[in-house]
């Protein structure tokens, strides 16, 4: 039996082990963790235990920095922070729509920005926008849909972007040179986004809107939210300004530090074991998902399967593969949540590479289009997660259909940056 086919009976174990676990209501990580160790038994390499334990802490780094940043904004939404940065922006801007989106905009993007994940952004500031944008005279479900649109472009975005940084990983590439194309897009997106879906809104009715935010502690101010970003963005630069003076302190670090300054600065008492109970609480899925990614990969790796996937990948016409991206990171991030980034992402970026695309441009447009997927059934978890903070009572239905016109946007604007990557290098310098 030649080595393809072998890895093919393989593959196709491997899938049908992870369509019955999920036929079976097993939750996705363990139906990745299904999947792996069937295709290992199949492999003959029995139940490799030290495979399984490498592949188990592959992406430790990245689920330090997934924990410690959204403690820091779990700690600073306690502090009272966030609630009163939406208040003041609220009493400020409420007349006027233009600049209550962009606020709005940038709001939203901040907790994707720093934690990687989606669902961080939903459960901190999901349903007070979602309030904000109801009493402007949206519906539920379209409300529903640019929380879900902005959501899933701040896990996109940088500084930590995880399928940029799961896929950079794979090929051995330094996460370098993606502030850039990531930021331009996803800051543009995301506002496109809003005043597209949001242009019959209006001014809302500010003593309405107000009852529905919690009030702001006394004592908090704008100096005590800035002053923990600051300190953040001042240790990101000090290491990229003073790079062979400044110690490494790695960003699960910097988050932590960042965390601190919110602790010692908030106007109220916060307790620090519940707070840190929720943030696991709120990270397990992810966390799980990635271990058991992580071991997927190993297990694929080992049996050749992974080498199956890289040659039939790079072998395709190249227009064929990148005229198919919006259906087949969205379809591969629904089935494998982000564990679409090193299995399909990888050999993609190595395409794209042995053609002369610039591949962290390619990469970043590929970013855009994969959190579609989070919206898509079976799993759809930030999707589903969206409707019941925002309390939509609307069919599911009806919240995909507000999300087709930025999701068609999106992955427009992904797809041509793959296309005009070499274009677009000079985006990397940052």
């Amino acid at each position: 039996m030649s080595m393809t086919t072998s890895a093919t009976i393989i593959l196709a174990a491997m899938v049908a082990a992870y369509i019955l676990a999920k036929a079976l209501k097993i939750s996705t990580e363990l139906s990745i963790l299904a999947a792996a160790l069937v295709g290992a038994l199949t492999g003959g390499a029995g139940i490799p235990v030290r495979h399984i334990a490498e592949g188990a802490i592959t992406y430790l780094d990245i689920c330090l920095i997934f924990i410690t940043a959204t403690l820091f904004m779990n700690f600073l939404k306690e502090s009272g922070g966030v609630a009163f940065v939406i208040r003041r922006i609220l009493v400020r801007f409420h007349r006027h729509k233009v600049l209550l989106f962009v606020l709005l905009t940038v709001l939203m993007l901040i907790p994707g920005m720093l934690t990687g994940a989606g669902s961080v952004t939903v459960l901190i500031v999901g349903g007070l926008v979602a309030s904000v944008l109801t009493y402007m005279g949206l519906p539920k479900p379209k409300a529903a849909a640019i929380v879900f649109v902005i959501a899933a472009l701040s896990a996109a975005a940088p500084p930590v972007s995880l399928w940029a940084m799961l896929t950079a990983a794979g090929v051995n590439m330094p996460y370098v040179g993606f502030f850039l194309p990531l930021m331009i897009p996803c800051l543009l997106l995301a506002l496109a986004t809003i005043f597209i879906l949001g242009w019959k809104a209006k001014p809302p009715d500010l003593e309405q809107v107000l009852r529905e935010i919690p009030p702001a502690p006394p004592g908090m101010s704008w100096f005590k939210i800035a002053l923990p970003f600051l300190l953040f963005l001042a240790l990101v630069l000090a290491g990229r300004i003073f790079p062979f003076s400044f110690p490494i302190m790695g960003l699960p670090l910097m988050f932590a530090c960042a965390a601190g300054i919110v602790l010692a600065l908030s106007p109220v008492k916060i307790d620090i074991l519940a707070v840190s109970r929720k943030t696991v609480h709120q990270l397990l899925p992810l966390i799980g998902t990635l271990t058991c990614v992580g071991i997927l990969v190993q297990i694929m790796t080992l049996t050749g399967v992974r080498g199956l996937i890289a040659i039939s990948v790079v072998t395709l016409p190249v227009m064929v593969v990148i005229l198919t991206l919006f259906l087949t990171l969205p379809v591969s991030e629904t089935v494998l949540m982000w564990g679409a980034a090193p299995v399909l992402g990888v050999p993609l970026v190595l395409l794209f590479n042995t053609i002369n695309l610039n591949p962290i441009v390619a990469l970043a447009g590929m970013s855009l289009i994969w959190p579609l997927g989070d919206a898509l059934p079976p799993t759809a978890i930030i999707g589903r997660l969206t409707v019941e903070t925002v309390g939509m009572k609307e069919k599911y239905s009806t919240f995909l259909k507000y999300c087709i016109v930025p999701a068609v946007l999106i992955i427009v604007v992904g797809t041509l940056m793959v296309i005009f990557s070499k274009k677009l290098a000079f985006l990397t310098v940052f």
